[in-house]
């Protein structure tokens, strides 16, 4: 009969960074039932199986780096699994090579099929020229096609996609979206942002069951082989044939996540009566693979589709603000969905990219706050990307938690400039002026609108350099992390902001045995050589769930 003191499995001759206050450091941990038994000296792991029988598997590191498994706190997962499938835009120099991919899927999209996918980023072409369907209706006439910029706020259709869902010259714009229009005729460029692209995802083609665990299926071992072991979901469950909700449980039913998801339902479903939600639970109670994580919600949209809410007009469109979302609409509903299910204790996360919808926001959490009344809520910013300098301190005070995602730097930091200007600039991506006024960061990738890396995510905090390579030293390199801040992002930080501190995010005795075996030790490397370090090896509750071959 085994003990409950006898491991599974057994790693010893490491460097084991915990992240626990308590016991920063260590060569060996045991784990049992998925859990970690004890963390300690090489002999003294090695004792604990000395007498175990059956033989314990002892795996003999070398001396490689351990951290607790790496939590994305902003993902789309299932989406990011679908663009493993869709033809990939991102990094496209120039027009040229965007048509040119997109051809190349048409050609094999059978009749009937749409080419779907994304990733293109037009400030980093020549001239920056927003695409136009003109550029894709020769070599896709009668194939829809629907692809989306690299933030998924904008999109471009050709032609055979506008037809399909009714888009011409005279549909109007729907709240809190803007059908792009060529001024010399008033017909639609093809261009689409934010609640305009509902108009067409109405008449895509739903996945069908079989293609949507394909994309699961894909998602997974993405995290795994980034060390991700666990995901703060962005996650859609209003249509019966479209549920990811529903997709995970039967994944958790039949014990095949490999990823812990952390799962926040749609806010604008609030207070559906055709609806009941999850039970929301933390502690021992919840399930440690599959939970409900609260309600999530949008007030904008984004800097590069110039969409995100500012107080000032944007530099290179001196007549325009941005767009505040629908649900921002009619005026109070936001904040009663808030109310409503912060009174019914359930977390709430909301996007906020430009200055404007942040302060706004702020303004919400803090009278829901007064009016609630005092207890643990964790209130969320997703993105809290551009911030007036008074707004930081205000998020502090209300302890609420900046869910951040530092990989956006690398993209956006080469042309933020030209949209807001240097001062604003000054408080974009402001990690370190958030962090040095006791705001808690969590980190995120936002995939698939940037990988699901969190090491690229921490080179990107700690560097802050930029894809086109003209900041060396860093873009608004006063708002860099340190390694230490910004491996906590993704890990303590992260943890607490799901309400699983106590669960994960340190290599802890009693907490998931979730951990990721690094090429090199992010702590003893220089900042330069961060975004060379490689994942060798991930384990998900004690299990084996990637190896680099």
């Amino acid at each position: 009969m085994e003990s409950p003191t006898q491991p599974n499995l057994v790693l010893i001759n490491a460097n084991i960074r915990t992240l626990d206050p308590a016991n920063p450091t260590a060569q060996a941990l045991a784990v049992r039932d998925g859990r970690i038994l004890a963390v300690g000296r090489t002999d003294e792991i090695r004792a604990l199986a000395a007498h175990s029988l059956p033989k314990v598997p002892i795996l003999d590191l070398g001396g490689e780096t351990v951290l607790p498994g790496f939590i994305d706190s902003h993902t789309h997962f299932l989406a990011g699994g679908f663009s493993l499938l869709a033809v990939d835009l991102r990094g496209t120099p120039n027009p040229d090579e965007f048509v040119r991919r997109i051809a190349e899927r048409a050609r094999l999209t059978p009749k009937g099929g749409w080419v779907r996918g994304g990733g293109w980023d037009q400030e980093t072409w020549p001239g920056a020229p927003l695409p136009r369907r003109e550029w894709i209706d020769a070599i896709a006439t009668e194939t829809p096609v629907f692809v989306t910029r690299l933030d998924l706020h904008i999109g471009l259709a050709n032609s055979a996609a506008l037809h399909l869902a009714g888009i011409d010259a005279g549909t109007s714009d729907p709240v809190g979206g803007e059908i792009f229009r060529d001024p010399a005729t008033g017909e639609p460029t093809g261009i689409l942002k934010d609640a305009a692209i509902k108009l067409l995802e109405a008449v895509m083609p739903k996945p069908s069951p079989d293609e949507q665990a394909a994309a699961l299926r894909l998602a997974l071992k993405e995290a795994a082989r980034h060390g991700v072991t666990s995901v703060q979901d962005v996650t859609d469950w209003k249509n019966p044939s479209w549920s990811e909700w529903e997709l995970f449980r039967a994944f958790r039913r039949r014990h095949e996540l490999t990823c812990r998801i952390y799962a926040r339902l749609p806010l604008v479903d609030w207070g559906r009566a055709d609806r009941t939600l999850p039970p929301f639970g933390v502690g021992p109670a919840a399930d440690p693979w599959l939970r409900f994580g609260g309600l999530k919600g949008f007030t904008d949209g984004s800097l590069g589709g110039r969409t995100a809410y500012f107080f000032d007009p944007y530099t290179d469109a001196p007549d325009y603000c941005g767009l505040l979302q629908e649900e921002m609409f009619p005026a109070g509903e936001m904040e009663r969905r808030i109310r409503e299910a912060d009174q019914a204790g359930i977390p709430v996360s909301v996007h906020a990219i430009g200055d404007r919808a942040n302060s706004l926001l702020i303004d919400i959490y803090e009278r829901v706050a007064m009016a609630n009344g005092p207890r643990d809520r964790r209130f969320r910013i997703e993105h809290a990307q551009h911030l007036r300098s008074e707004d930081i301190p205000r998020i502090a005070r209300q302890k609420i938690i900046a869910s951040i995602q530092p990989a956006h730097v690398i993209d956006d930091g080469g042309w933020a400039e030209r949209r807001i200007g240097p001062e604003r600039a000054r408080f974009t991506y402001a990690f370190r002026s958030l962090a040095d006024a006791g705001v808690l960061l969590a980190g995120g990738s936002d995939w698939t609108v940037a990988p699901l890396d969190p090491l690229l995510g921490i080179h990107a905090a700690v560097n802050r350099t930029t894809a086109d390579g003209r900041y060396p030293a860093g873009w608004q390199p006063a708002q860099k992390l340190s390694v230490q801040q910004a491996v906590a992002a993704f890990t303590t930080g992260a943890a607490f902001a799901e309400f699983a501190e106590a669960e994960k995010g340190t290599l802890t005795p009693g907490k998931f045995a979730d951990l990721v075996v690094l090429s090199a030790d992010p702590f003893a490397v220089e900042a330069c050589q961060l975004q060379e370090i490689e994942v060798l090896r991930t384990f998900a509750g004690g299990s084996p769930v990637y190896e680099r071959a």
